[in-house]
């Protein structure tokens, strides 16, 4: 795949004014506005650290959060953040092409490295466009000729057709980071080179990508089973014709996945049991975790995967040589309702077969766990991860491929 698209080494940056689009959304605390974790500024610090050392004048183009979102604010924090991971001075203008930020673009002397202001400040930004429409956006006209190269490290929001993750691609000379590199290389070689028997787990709050995932590594091939939790696995229990209780239907319908079903149902019958769903659940009853036989679920909500589901797919994961995990198995922020997360997680740690765990909220509860090192592959974004595995194009990386074309 690296051959598809250049990549740092194909460019002599030198004395060059760079634009790297690097993801270093990261969580805040809605209090006081501190970043929780610089998980991500330390991955893309590579390719920043790289850029600089070899003399380029790298401007960085960053998000966090979204507009009408409590963590949507200014990059000045992750600045100062950057500084200290890098050892260098980070500067930061609060703004992306006012006169006073093309004039700090401009002014930049090799080694230099200067972060602009939050890109969704920029209304056009949260647009999904093709990445010709996107380079006429004003963003990509008023920065384009004053930079030499485009550099695109954001694997994270790499599924997303957005002005600053494609627009550039159109008439600069574009290249992937190492952040961007590394994933596509790592998580395309695992599906090219699946060793078996592969368990997929897939659980979280997004079924539908779940589902597709499913789908796909299914009739390929890849998978030889899939185990299901979170919503996923409500949704394939409720397809297997079991009563999941009219909470958790109308919770599934009321999030506008109640199409799932039907998919779901016609998964399991051509794939058989190939597709696994929970034999308990737990639920919250008088303020306790109560694990229920899956024939007998109450009418209330499904937090967790039970102790039994837990312990069959702990032996499923055990017996694997190759584990693609995305999503959590319940509502693990809850300590009553970890336990099905955190199991799943310790259990591919001690795995001897490839891991690969997707972003999100599954990255994070690996990293709370501290087993990240454990994983052979920890993926930096959720929404791409699993749209590779679904076989999705990725619209950033398909305006790389174009740009080198």
């Amino acid at each position: 795949m690296a051959k598809e698209f250049n990549t740092i080494d194909d460019f002599d940056i030198e004395d060059k004014t760079v634009l790297v689009r690097i993801d270093v959304n990261s969580p805040v605390d809605p209090g006081s506005g501190i970043i929780l974790d610089d998980t991500r500024l330390k991955l893309h610090a590579q390719t920043i650290k790289e850029l600089s050392n070899k003399g380029a004048k790298v401007v960085l183009l960053a998000h966090q959060s979204r507009p009408g979102k409590k963590d949507f604010t200014t990059l000045e924090q992750h600045a100062e953040a950057l500084s200290d991971i890098l050892n260098l001075r980070v500067k930061y203008i609060d703004s992306l092409f006012s006169a006073s930020a093309k004039e700090a673009i401009k002014s930049l002397k090799p080694h230099e490295i200067l972060l602009l202001e939050n890109v969704r400040f920029f209304s056009e930004e949260t647009l999904s466009r093709t990445p010709l429409e996107q380079s006429k956006t004003i963003l990509v006209r008023e920065l384009s000729p004053l930079i030499d190269y485009y550099i695109n490290d954001a694997f994270a929001a790499a599924h997303r057709s957005q002005a600053s993750l494609v627009g550039f691609t159109v008439n600069t000379p574009s290249a992937a980071g190492r952040v961007m590199e590394k994933e596509l290389t790592v998580i395309q070689n695992a599906l090219d080179n699946v060793e078996h028997p592969c368990v997929f787990l897939l659980g979280g709050m997004k079924p539908d990508d779940s589902i597709d995932v499913m789908e796909n590594v299914l009739s390929n091939g890849t998978a030889d089973s899939i185990l299901t939790t979170g919503i996923v696995g409500n949704i394939v229990l409720w397809a297997s014709g079991a009563d999941i209780g009219e909470v958790n239907r109308n919770f599934i319908a009321s999030r506008g996945y109640e199409s799932m079903v039907d998919k779901a149902k016609d998964l399991i019958e051509r794939f058989g049991d190939k597709v696994k769903y929970p034999i308990d659940v737990a639920c919250e009853i008088d303020g306790e975790r109560v694990d229920i036989d899956y024939t007998e679920i109450p009418n209330e909500a499904i937090f967790d995967i039970g102790v039994k589901t837990i312990n069959y797919y702990a032996k499923e994961i055990r017996d694997a040589k190759a584990i693609f995990a995305n999503g959590p198995a319940g509502v693990f922020e809850d300590p009553k309702f970890a336990m099905g997360t955190e199991d799943l997680i310790n259990a591919i740690a001690k795995s001897e077969g490839f891991s690969l765990i997707g972003g999100g909220h599954i990255a994070a509860a690996t990293a709370g766990l501290g087993l990240e090192d454990q994983m052979s592959h920890l993926s930096s974004g959720g929404g791409a991860c699993i749209s590779m595995l679904a076989s999705k194009d990725l619209a950033a990386v398909e305006a790389l491929k174009n740009s080198k074309n």
